[in-house]
């Protein structure tokens, strides 16, 4: 997986001391989901289906990662390594975006009637030498 372009993404707010120091910060949500690899919704599965969603609504950006290992509420250990527990393992969609997106967003999944444990983070972030064309520069004014 490439993060090639995580820099063009979610000019959110910035601040002028990221730029004096190489960089932009941004303030904005860490929105994470944690499903399970096999959950689905409306005959797909759940992890596409928060992509697609989260696209067409307009967020900036997301990425599915498949754990390779962990446990839940009930404490059993998933592992992708044993092929009976092949497909139980989580996966995990993250989103960093911010309020005035992630509150539809997560107003859609509850309409949905969509069980999931998600977190929901303030974070700063940032792009570290970013170019003319980065949204984030043009909003700082690098």
């Amino acid at each position: 997986m490439t993060f090639a372009g995580i820099s063009t993404i979610y000019p959110i707010k910035t601040s002028a001391q990221g730029a004096a120091s190489g960089g932009t910060n941004m303030e904005g949500t860490f929105l994470k989901f944690y499903v399970e690899e096999k959950q689905r919704h409306d005959g797909q599965l759940l992890w596409e289906w928060l992509l697609e969603k989260a696209n067409a609504m307009g967020l900036r950006g997301g990425s599915a990662f498949r754990a390779i290992g962990g446990f839940g509420r009930h404490h059993a250990l998933h592992e992708s390594r044993f092929f009976e527990h092949a497909g139980e393992t989580g996966i995990e969609v993250e989103f960093i975006t911010n309020d005035e997106e992630a509150k539809p967003f997560l107003d859609l999944v509850r309409r949905e009637g969509i069980r999931a444990f998600y977190s929901r983070i303030p974070a700063e972030f940032g792009v570290i030498n970013p170019d003319a064309e980065d949204p984030s520069c043009i909003e700082a004014n690098c």
